[in-house]
């Protein structure tokens, strides 16, 4: 008897952990993909607020983001791109929230890849205004799960590494090996002249 073998796209399933990192709650979300369909895996966020000190806060976002990595075995990390806001003191500590999620996944050899906060939109609603409620209810539309967060950061990381899926334009890294188009990539190849 002579059995098809599935083609590679059926038996290779996608594991891509989205986060929206933040200084007061940060929300994380997992999908999987499998042949081209999106499921949920999680989604939930960890609440910063409630440790006295921003090295504290720092800790626990990292020991988290770590575990989801550890029991998840995430390919990919997709993460909100740093956004240009008036307040310095709190762009800072945003970066260095962001750092801490990106050592994670560094300290795994876990990819990571960048979007700014308006192509995730975008890419989830098909505009780049949308409202963080627009975002929740298209983001349930796509992994066809009822999700009513009390946070929105969870849905927004899960839309997050909806949007790393729905990217799949692979650029050359200068080691040979493939990388997503995020939003540094985005920018370098719409801006090529702006860039010397």
């Amino acid at each position: 008897m002579f059995i098809t073998p599935k083609s590679s796209e059926q038996q290779t399933e996608k594991i891509i952990l989205g986060v929206d990192p933040g200084t007061q709650v940060a929300g994380y979300g997992i999908i999987s993909v499998k042949a081209g369909v999106m499921h949920m895996v999680l989604s939930d966020v960890v609440q910063l607020n409630k440790y006295s000190t921003y090295q504290l806060k720092l800790q626990k976002l990292y020991d988290t983001i770590l575990r989801l990595i550890d029991e998840y075995h995430p390919d990919e990390m997709a993460i909100e791109d740093p956004f240009f806001g008036k307040n310095v003191q709190s762009m800072l500590k945003l970066g260095r929230a962001q750092g801490v999620v990106m050592a994670a996944a560094l300290s795994r050899s876990i990819p990571i890849v960048e979007y700014a906060p308006r192509r995730i939109k975008q890419s989830v609603t098909g505009n780049g205004n949308a409202s963080k409620e627009q975002v929740s209810q298209m983001v349930s539309h796509l992994l066809r799960e009822d999700l009513n967060p009390k946070f929105f950061d969870a849905t927004d990381a899960l839309a997050i590494a909806v949007c790393h899926h729905f990217h799949e334009n692979a650029l050359p890294t200068v080691s040979g090996k493939k990388t997503k188009k995020g939003a540094w990539g985005a920018f370098v190849s719409e801006n090529s002249n702006r860039i010397m």
